[in-house]
């Protein structure tokens, strides 16, 4: 009899867990003895690694080869517990603070939360869906990029569309810059959720590093169970619950009396007597959920909220997780005059379609001169035709990372004739589409073409921005297979406004054809220059570089054998605005010339990487 009693009590505690609310799980034994704010049942704890890299942002590799890429991530660690710089292990494009201070970096948009910190992230798929209980990042150089981890509800291996897919973050903080650059084992305290997750995402910030971090595996802990104490979200009022009915809002102060109720007066003390740019000029700190919150409160507030002139800029990748065509739809009343609008990370797993994305361009594109559309995997070739057709005076386009779109979608942007700033990086442009893209955007001055891949022959290109784009600021051909020196030496001599050219890792320049030494003697006004993994730079480039550049702030060597100590001495002492100089696995410039050049140079930060 004993035993049938500790059963039935035993399933119902059991059905209590599952089922009961709140404030029943709270009276609970075990959540007054632990105090703590989610106890999960006894479960066996799965530890996985990621199965698959799904998504990210950008990335130091090749789409070719699996160097310093984020494919890296998936499956156990390479590296680990080694600190160093390894090719082996998953590398962000960019670090420190000096790439947004570059020419070819546009200005940052007003109104971006003061909490939003995140400048890339990677996404990763797991095989079991679990609750998680804990994330551990394996960081093997340069750590203290992570700012935010997220779960999601969207399991990425089903067969079935993804419907309500929920975000929800585990854990997020601000960038540091930790003291030392040796391996570490990241594992923040997450909060438990009230869903099964075998989808992760990492968002990083690498601006306060001195080199660029690299990471080599994550590990998801968690149980399968569903835990005994879920947790329960406060409704909260996003850019999605927006009402425009004045019928729901009262006026400022409304009529009260005063005394004995003979007199009435209306209005809400002074506020109301400010003057209109005085208000807007306030409402202008205000964060785009606060604005949208504001505006319900009241009439007077409400005009003020939803005037056009509060939405002339517009970034809405910090609501990358909660945007969708219902939020584009509120907003859009209110962006006829809108001029810069970013929607990089938005819109992917059926967040955003071509219906609500085109009628939100059709509304307000007219006055747009700035389009970022980072990593924006909902575009097709439709959405490029309405942009188009509905932005003739689109002045900036950033696609980059929208490695979904087919190469034919690209020609539709030559008709974007006032185009200044064009970022292609790690798409399928063909080049047909490119060509095309030249002959009728001559007004280009910024070009990126980093990862582009499907490029058959760039010296083609850099004849024709020679030819037609003779007003180039900067040009980016990051990892371009098939440039030679015939392509290079057009391209300087005809476009001598360049103070920017990134030509990292492009194998087919040898400095023994004399294009690095015709570079520096072309180029006065050149502030950056990447020659990153061309191991036959020499003594004498460097020396042209000291003798024509004068500007010159951010120079990459990485990896040349023939570069000694003492050219890169006459060229601090030419060019005194250097800032960044990396000479990491420069064979001749080891560790102890890089202490004293820095002693002799200390405003010019010195990069050496190193592996153990």
């Amino acid at each position: 009899m004993l035993t049938l009693l500790s059963m039935f009590y035993y399933i119902c505690l059991r059905r209590r867990s599952r089922s009961g609310t709140r404030g029943e799980a709270l009276t609970s034994r075990r959540a007054v003895e632990s105090g703590q704010r989610a106890v999960l049942p006894v479960s066996v704890e799965v530890e996985q690694y990621a199965k698959e890299v799904l998504d990210f942002s950008s990335h130091y590799g090749s789409e070719n080869s699996m160097s310093y890429t984020m494919w890296n991530l998936a499956g156990v660690p390479n590296v680990y517990p080694s600190s160093g710089d390894f090719t082996q292990t998953a590398v962000f494009r960019a670090y420190g603070k000096w790439w947004e201070q570059c020419a070819s970096a546009p200005p940052p948009f007003r109104r971006t939360p003061k909490g939003f910190y995140s400048l890339d992230y990677i996404e990763l798929g797991f095989e079991e869906p679990v609750y998680p209980t804990a994330v551990e990042v394996l960081e093997t150089y340069y750590p203290g990029a992570i700012v935010q981890i997220l779960a999601c509800s969207h399991n990425p291996f089903s067969q079935n569309p993804p419907t309500d897919v929920r975000w929800e973050v585990l854990w997020s903080g601000e960038p540091t810059k930790v003291l030392t650059p040796q391996a570490r084992q990241f594992a923040p305290n997450i909060k438990h959720i009230n869903f099964p997750t075998n989808l992760l995402r990492l968002e990083v910030n690498s601006s306060l590093l001195d080199y660029y971090t690299e990471l080599d595996a994550v590990i998801l802990r968690g149980v399968k169970e569903r835990p005994m104490l879920a947790l329960y979200k406060m409704p909260v009022i996003d850019i999605s619950d927006l009402s425009d009915s004045e019928e729901e809002l009262s006026d400022v102060g409304g009529p009260f009396r005063q005394g004995d109720g003979k007199h009435q007066r209306t209005g809400n003390g002074y506020f109301d007597k400010l003057p209109y740019e005085l208000i807007q000029l306030i409402l202008s700190h205000l964060t785009l959920p606060d604005l949208c919150r504001l505006a319900q409160s009241c009439k007077l507030l409400h005009q003020h909220c939803c005037d056009p002139l509060q939405y002339t800029q517009l970034s809405l990748q910090p609501y990358w997780g909660r945007l969708s065509d219902a939020s584009l739809g509120h907003l859009q009343s209110r962006c006829t005059l809108l001029q810069r609008l970013n929607l990089s990370w938005t819109g992917n797993r059926g967040a955003l379609t071509l219906t609500g994305f085109s009628s939100f361009m059709k509304a307000c594109g007219l006055s747009l001169v700035c389009l970022e559309l980072s990593c924006c995997h909902f575009l097709n070739e439709a959405c490029l035709e309405v942009i188009s057709q509905t932005c003739p005076g689109l002045q900036e386009l950033n696609l980059s990372s929208c490695d979904r779109l087919n190469p034919q979608a690209f020609t539709h942007i030559s008709k974007l004739t006032r185009l200044r700033r064009l970022v292609l990086y790690r798409t399928k442009i063909e080049q047909t589409a490119i060509l095309s893209i030249l002959t009728f955007c001559i007004e280009l001055r910024h070009l990126n073409l980093g990862s582009c891949v499907r490029i058959e022959d760039y010296d083609v290109v850099a004849s024709m921005l020679a030819a037609r784009c003779r007003s180039l600021c900067s040009v980016d051909l990051w990892r371009c297979r098939n440039l030679t020196d015939r392509g290079l030496a057009e391209l300087v001599s005809g476009c001598r406004m360049l103070e920017e050219l990134d030509l990292g890792w492009c194998p087919t320049l040898q400095s023994s054809t004399g294009c690095f030494q015709h570079l520096a003697r072309s180029l006065p006004r050149l502030r950056k220059l990447f020659l990153t993994a061309n191991r036959t730079v020499c003594d004498s480039d460097i020396e042209e570089l000291a003798a024509n550049c004068p500007s010159l702030q951010h120079l990459d060597i990485l990896g040349t054998r023939l570069v000694s100590a003492g050219s890169l001495k006459k060229l601090l002492q030419a060019c005194p605005k250097l800032l960044l100089l990396d000479v990491s696995f420069c064979s001749q410039i080891d560790m102890r010339v890089v202490q004293e050049i820095s002693g002799l140079f200390p405003n010019v930060a010195i990069k050496k990487s190193f592996t153990q």
